[in-house]
This record gives C-alpha cells, structure tokens and sequence, in this order.
C-alpha cells in the first residue's frame, strides 16, 4: 500500500503490475454485497463479460468459480485484455465473507484457457474483498485490487495507462465503492427521479450508453464489426457493422410502428494526443459548447434514425448555450458521474422531406469533469432519443474520452506520504504540498479517444464513410483549436496550432496585468487568498478583464471568464474580435481620443457607457479602466481593459 493515498483509497507503488485498495463502510448486508461485487459488468464499466466456466463446492460450504473475463481497451490505440481466474469465496467464523481472485496463467496441470484473438492475456495478482457485517446493520469492506495489465504490449507513449495504479482505483476501487454506496441510497430512497424513471433505470441507461460507446471504440470482430479499407490517411479508422441488433441486443425497429431509418451502423474513430490541456477543462468546453465542434445537419441526420411521436420529455429549466439546452436527469451520489438530456433548438430545416420535429434530443453521460479529482479519465458521451424517451428505442452513442497519460500522482516520490483525501472535495486542495501539480495543470500529456457511429442503409455506404471521415477530421481539428485555447500557455496566434516566440503562459501574464495595475494605478486588483493562483482569481474576477495586442488594429488576445461572458464568445473566438468591434462610433471616438493617455501615462479611467457583444447585444458598464501591461524587461506587452459592473441592456 501507498504512500499515495486518494481519500480512504491506497495507491501502490510496488514494481510488480498496478494495485490499490480501500476500506469502506455501506448500509447493505455482507451477502448483497458479495452478490453485487462479483457482478463485475453492472458496476466496473471497463469489463465487457464474464463468464463463470465452472464452480466448485468446498468442505467448508465455499465455492470454487473459473471464470474468464474480458476488459475493453480505453484507446484505439492497443488490444483489449483479458484474464483466466479462479475466485474462491468462503464464510468465516465471524460471519464475515471473503472473495479471492488470482490467474490462472502459470498454473502448473491446472485448467488452461486458450488465447482469444484480439485480447492479450493480462494477470490478477491476489485481489479480492472482505466484507465485516457491522453491528448496528451494513457492512465494512475492504478491496485490494492488483493486476499486471502487460504494458510491454502497447505503444511506448500509452503505458502510462498500463502502469497507473491511480487509474486503477479510479475505474475498479472506488467504483466499486460508490456503485455499493449508490445502490445502498437507492433502497433507502427508492424515489422516482428524471423523466418518471427509477434509478435503477437510469443506471441501465448509463450502462447502455458506456457499453455502446465502449464496442465502437473497440470493434470486435465477433460482434460484426468489419474494417473498411483506408483512404490514404491513417488518422480515421472506419468500421461498419451489418448486423446491429446482435451489437445492440435489440431490434432496429421500434414499438411504436416508425421503421428504422437504417439497417447497418458506421463507426468513424480515431486516438490522438494532447498536451498541456486538463481533460476536464477540455471535456466541460465541449459539453458547454457543442456549437464549437458539432455539424447541426449531421446531428439532424442522426436524430432522423431514431425519430417518434409527441415529446414526453422532463421539462426542467436548464442552461442554454445557443441553442442547446441542457435538461438533467440523474447525478450519482458523488456527482462525479451525471445524465442529461440535451435539447437542440430549430434543427427541424435539415431536410424538407423528411417528417422530423424542430427539436432533437440527445440522451448525454458525463463524467470526470471535476479538474480537482486526480488522475481521473473523463468522458462525454451521447446518443440521439426519440422525443418520446421510450425504453425500448436503440441507443446508437458516440462520444469522446480522455485519459491522463502522467497523472502527478504515480510520479510521486516513493519517499513522500500524499493525503489526496482534499482533491476529492470541489475547491483548492487544503493540503496540497507546493510543487504537486496533479491537479488542474499538472496533466501535461493525455490521449483521447473519439467514436462517432452513423446508421445508414447499405446501399449509401460509400457516400456515409466520406461524411463520417470528414466530420471526424473537422472535430479532431476542432478539438485540437480549442485544446490549445484551454491550455495555460494558449495565448497565442489564431493562425496555426504553433505558440508564437515571446508569447508569455496565463499564468506570466496574470502576473503582469496585476502588477501593471499595482504600479500604475497604485491598488489591488485582487483580492486573492496566498492557496489560490493569481490566474483563477483573476479568471473568477467578477469584472470583464480583456487584454488586446499592440497592434495597428487591436485585437484580443486574453478574457477572464466575465470578459467571455460579456463579449458572448469563447477562447477560441476571442481571437478574432478586434478592439473597435465592440464599440458603437461614440464610443469609438471618445476610447481613441484617450488612448495615447494609455500608452503616455499608463493607464486611463473612462466613465460608463455602452458597448456591444460579438453577437451585437449593447452592454452597460459604470466605469471602464485601460491600463499598459508591461512584461519583466519593462517592456509594453499589452493594454489590458477592465469594464467594472457590466450587464445587457
């Protein structure tokens, strides 16, 4: 165990494979809860089956099970495992229960599994559970889980994956224990929640999505994928699936007499690698702003598959974000998974011959979008509903996940006791040594995986594949725009992926604009607590914060999150908004008779008046203040506008 620790979860930095274990209390009875814990696919989301090949009875009112199991792959980028184990589970004296697991593999006469295609065979050390029946009702569990997932057989840049034990105990320890505590809550408060439906609908629901997503991401030949041949570039890997009903176990027909609008299933994906970006900033853009990525006409095409009568949706008031708004459904007792569905707006022009309503609904499960929970993979994914949300209407999922490829924490020193148990609470980490940058910068590398399947008619297939390869490779570049906007050093050119020479980090420039302000204007501009960064507190600044180039025509180059809300834009579009666009010919006027004030003295206070959004929406403001942003060589690097108490008109 440790030295790592996440909460009550001990992460392990032993040589041998990735390992972790956790103790925990829950309000079920020892037996349920060993009925729930062997059940691996209803709680452990990586496991694609299990099958019990044998069980034996033992002297002592025990039982015997082989059992072999398969795991999907995260990426597209290495084979799925799978493992050959024998699990022993026995009663003790006290009534307490216990559940072993170890391989097979090198088990000398013993019963041997032949290899499957597709898999590499990978190893359970001892692993398993005890669970202690408590006096007052439920139980205390403890998990050791320990496996060597073979990363010599995956591409040098991927094993990380294969050697994190924080991974580990994110998708196998603690989902162990948070599904048993959700299933506990639910027992106890067994209330109908979103749209009329019981939690235990609702986690089928989310079983559903994340196993739909999970076979297209990997593809397996036995449930009828195929590969289509490659158009010259390797980036998007296409397979198509003619048989969909046996991938889905449902029939591509629906109840309620529409026919389906297909009969076969394209899947269009592809891996790639990102830096310097936290993958739950990065996930929370692309929920926030679909616009930003998604093609409204395919959306369109996809919903026309799944198309039925009068909407019966919960019609909640959620955010909207152009368009789209966001209805939630569920939310797991932690809130580090949630379910929503997603309504987009006026879509109904797509095609003139085709009966669709104006709205299309999406059924979205999020995950991992807490940049204060380490290590963790997150995960967005979707699938167009039928307005009338009935249970029987196939789930086709698409969707994006991001894995962490050096989360900080098994990079730590051998050496050092981290308490991790603050990271799993929203807010800064209490007790977060200096240097430990495993929260929301210190992910400097992570891969992610996207999937997008389209249901077609056979005889469109070649016309589908070029659609799905573009669309594909707009969103990877769509994707990779926005990556580097969301990255601490992203303020650079709008031209090209490349940081221009000189361009300094968010957090450098943070730094300069408060101590510009400090020197010309001789006051804080913050007020921000010694744990915070000067970046957030200036990000979570009330007052819209925009800085702009020194150029012959201005342009942004920087917004806080009150400057992007001002403007209606995004880091991406900041780029291309110039200084004058936002200003009527008044307010032009009056701001270019003051500027050489700016550049002469160093700052300039103009009182209020108006200015507009990059959507033309006039904005109030009580005061706005300009000053020059000077760098560490005293040179100019910027102006920087503060317009204080903003609101639409």
């Amino acid at each position: 165990p440790g030295p790592d620790s996440i909460g009550i979860v001990a992460i392990s930095h032993g040589r041998n494979g990735v390992a972790a274990r956790a103790c925990g209390l829950v309000g079920l009875d020892p037996t349920r809860v060993a009925e729930i814990l062997k059940d691996w696919p209803s709680w452990y989301r990586d496991c694609r089956a299990v099958d019990v090949i044998n069980v034996l009875s033992t002297g002592n009112g025990g039982t015997i099970e082989l059992i072999y199991m398969q795991l999907y792959a995260p990426t597209t980028l290495a084979p799925a495992r799978d493992f050959w184990l024998l699990r022993y589970t026995s009663v003790m004296e006290d009534g307490s229960l216990v559940i072993c697991e170890r391989s097979l593999n090198n088990t000398r006469n013993g019963p041997s599994m032949p290899p499957a295609a597709n898999f590499v065979r990978a190893e359970v050390l001892p692993s398993g559970y005890l669970i202690r029946p408590c006096e007052g009702g439920g139980s205390i569990i403890h998990i050791v889980d320990h496996m060597d997932l073979e990363p010599w057989s995956v591409p040098e840049v991927l094993r990380p994956l294969y050697e994190s034990s924080t991974l580990l105990a994110q998708k196998s320890t603690m989902a162990a224990l948070r599904h048993l505590r959700q299933i506990s809550q639910e027992l106890s408060q067994p209330n109908v929640t979103g749209g009329g439906r019981r939690p235990a609908a609702l986690r089928q629901l989310s079983q559903k999505l994340n196993k739909g997503f999970n076979e297209a991401v990997n593809g397996f030949t036995d449930e009828g994928w195929s590969m289509l041949e490659s158009d010259g570039v390797d980036d998007v890997t296409l397979l198509v699936n003619s048989s969909p009903g046996k991938m889905m176990g449902i029939n591509l027909s629906y109840g309620n007499g529409f026919p389906s609008l297909g009969n076969a299933v394209l899947c269009a994906k592809a891996s790639m690698l990102l830096q310097n970006v936290p993958p739950a900033i990065l996930l929370r853009f692309l929920r926030e702003h679909r616009s930003e990525w998604a093609d409204s006409g395919i959306d369109a095409y996809s919903a026309a598959a799944v198309k039925g009568g009068p909407c019966g949706l919960p019609v909640a008031r959620g955010g909207s974000f152009g368009g789209q708004v966001i209805l939630p459904l569920a939310h797991t007792i932690e809130h580090e998974e949630f379910m929503e569905v997603i309504k987009l707006e006026n879509m109904g022009h797509y095609r003139e011959d085709m009966i669709m309503p104006d709205d299309i609904f999406l059924l979205q499960l999020c995950s991992g979008v807490d940049e204060n929970v380490v290590g963790t993979c997150a995960e967005l994914i979707f699938a167009p509903i039928d307005a009338s949300f009935s249970d029987d209407a196939p789930i086709i999922p698409s969707g994006f996940r991001i894995i962490p490829l050096d989360s900080g924490m098994d990079a730590s020193s051998p050496n050092r006791t981290l308490d991790l148990a603050s990271t799993l609470e929203v807010g800064p980490a209490a007790n977060k040594p200096t240097g430990d940058n495993s929260g929301r910068y210190g992910c400097t590398k992570s891969v992610m995986t996207i999937a997008f399947q389209f249901v077609y008619e056979i005889h469109v297939q070649e016309h589908i594949a070029t659609m799905a390869r573009q669309y594909v490779r707009s969103i990877i570049a769509s994707v990779q725009r926005v990556a580097l906007a969301l990255s601490p050093s992203y303020l650079g050119s709008h031209a090209g992926f490349r940081t221009p020479p000189g361009t300094p980090e968010a957090q450098t420039l943070a730094g300069w604009i408060c101590q510009s302000y400090r020197c010309y204007l001789g006051a804080e501009l913050l007020e921000y607590e010694g744990s915070e960064s000067i970046l957030k507190s200036l990000w979570h600044h009330t007052d819209a914060v925009l800085c702009c180039s020194l150029k012959a025509l201005p342009v942004f180059t920087f917004a806080n999150q009150a400057g992007l809300d001002m403007l209606e834009t995004t880091l991406v579009a900041l780029q291309d908004i110039t200084l004058e666009n936002i200003f009527d010919d008044n307010g032009r006027k009056a701001l270019f008779a003051e500027f050489p004030q700016v550049m002469q003295q160093g700052f300039m206070c103009l009182q209020g008046g108006i200015c507009l959004s990059s959507m033309g929406r006039p904005i109030s403001y009580e005061r706005e203040v300009a000053w020059k942003v000077v760098n560490d060589e005293d040179n100019a690097h910027c102006i920087c506008f503060m317009f204080i108490n903003w609101s639409f008109v």
